[in-house]
């Protein structure tokens, strides 16, 4: 198993050398290139329809907030005042009052909020921005994981009730589950945050919780947050509802972020580079000429280009490398490297044979497709490689999850770097106390979420930590 550091290592060599970023002259500011791009985009037009579906709608909010609106909330600025940045000057004129940049935009939102939402037929209101924000990561920043600039949506809408908003809460959650374990074959556990790891000023915070088995870390992936009414009672969003009495509303806010394909990197890449799943990868099928001494390049290269336009034209994402100036072999590893899910190789054998050689990414595993089946062949193998990506990472992520019902236990899970499920008495001051106990170079263990699904809690049952009556089953571990 490696080390934080290794792991972190290896990661960022993978994303440089698949082209996914390239570093820029900022630290923790990372150039994201086409490759990259495209898993957004195709990330994104999963996303959006599924949000317009719920009647969400899109908007745009400025960048820069003033420090009167951020300060509004205390407990939500107390939570992002470190990664703050701020600007100070304009040209050489230092500014009279310094403005900040987005870490979140619920302050810069909610005051229009309280603008437009006056009577019940107002709501619901539900808004949803594509976006960057700004935090100043001053630790260890690593590509997609924790930058100080990053990519992502973020939803923000107001209810005239609870109830509806904890409907949308976990209507949101699962489409984070089913982007993650559909799209990018990571499986995820969806749960509850503690109230110490909970969204600073909300009411309660659900998230979806990935786990790295290479480095026994946890990430969380994304989160749907309950705000309950304490932005609305300090933004005054207010409305008058159907008895014409004045009410406040019940807010959401949720977002998931370029992390999520850091998530999937680290995941599934191994030694010779990205290993991406077809669904996301800008191009699912790479087609290489493999020229053998005296035998017709020319044909073998239309033929090339012929297998490309039959399975583009088949909506399937295919391009063909006919560069001459590199070998078959440096071509295999570069595209390996880049983690194109199939490879298709067409030599003069194949031609004879009229057939070609398909190689999944995944495995590694060869086979000969006949050229009148291979519209349907390369369409199974790329389903093939979706579903055998998540059932490895699956495989691989639940033999990492130990069940601890003491300290010891616990303890010597922490040490095989474990995703650890054990019994809680949900106390604030146990967690801290856990966090306290378990700090090293490393980090320190903390609570990832308790799962929406609870395992059966036998009578009886005592915290791990405290030997108090449990409440619940918690998934412990260090974390990104």
């Amino acid at each position: 198993m490696e080390t934080l550091g290794n792991g972190i290592l290896r990661c960022m060599r993978v994303v440089t050398n698949g082209e996914m970023i390239e570093y820029y002259e900022i630290s923790g500011c990372y150039i994201l290139r086409p490759w990259t791009m495209a898993i957004w985009e195709i990330m994104q037009n999963f996303f959006d329809p599924e949000i317009k579906t719920m009647n969400i709608k899109t908007c745009y909010f400025p960048l820069f907030v003033s420090n009167n609106v951020l300060q509004k909330e205390k407990d939500h600025i107390e939570g992002f005042a470190p990664e703050v940045a701020w600007v100070t000057r304009s040209g050489d004129s230092d500014l009279e009052v310094p403005i900040a940049i987005r870490p979140t935009s619920e302050t810069v939102m909610y005051p229009y909020f309280s603008k437009w939402i006056r009577g019940h037929r107002d709501l619901p209101l539900r808004l949803n921005q594509w976006c960057n924000v700004v935090r100043w990561e001053f630790s260890n920043p690593t590509p997609f994981i924790r930058s100080r600039e990053f990519l992502w949506q973020e939803g923000h809408t107001a209810f005239a009730t609870k109830e509806e908003a904890d409907t949308e809460v976990l209507e949101i959650l699962e489409l984070y589950r089913r982007l993650y374990e559909e799209y990018l074959a990571v499986p995820v556990v969806k749960g509850r945050k503690s109230e110490l790891e909970k969204f600073a000023g909300g009411l309660y915070t659900t998230s979806v919780e990935a786990f790295i088995p290479n480095t026994g870390r946890g990430v969380q992936g994304a989160t749907s947050h309950c705000l309950g009414q304490n932005f609305a009672k300090m933004f005054e969003i207010n409305f008058e509802d159907e008895k014409g009495e004045k009410a406040m509303v019940w807010q959401n806010s949720w977002a998931y972020s370029t992390r999520t394909i850091g998530v999937m990197v680290m995941v599934h890449g191994d030694d010779k580079g990205l290993v991406l799943p077809p669904k996301v990868s800008a191009v699912q099928v790479i087609v290489v000429h493999v020229p053998y001494k005296d035998a017709d390049v020319k044909e073998i290269i239309n033929a090339c280009s012929a297998t490309v336009k039959t399975l583009c034209d088949a909506g399937i994402r295919a391009e063909a490398d006919l560069r001459e100036n590199y070998s078959p072999g440096w071509k295999y590893s570069h595209w390996e490297m880049k983690g194109v899910p199939l490879r298709i190789e067409i030599g003069p054998k194949d031609l004879a044979n009229k057939q070609a050689r398909a190689v999944r990414r995944d495995n590694g595993a060869k086979v000969d497709i006949p050229m009148a089946d291979l519209v349907d062949s390369v369409k199974g193998m790329l389903d093939t490689i979706q579903q055998n990506m998540f059932d490895v990472a699956k495989e691989k992520r639940d033999a990492c999850i130990q069940v601890t019902k003491t300290w010891d236990e616990f303890i010597e899970a922490l040490g095989q770097k474990k995703l650890i499920l054990a019994p809680w008495c949900d106390e604030e001051e146990v967690e801290k106390e856990v966090k306290a106990k378990t700090k090293g170079e490393t980090g320190a263990a903390k609570t990832l979420c308790s799962p929406l699904e609870q395992p059966e809690l036998p009578e009886g049952t005592l915290c791990f930590a405290s030997g108090k009556p449990a409440k619940k089953w918690t998934y412990w571990g260090r974390s990104y």
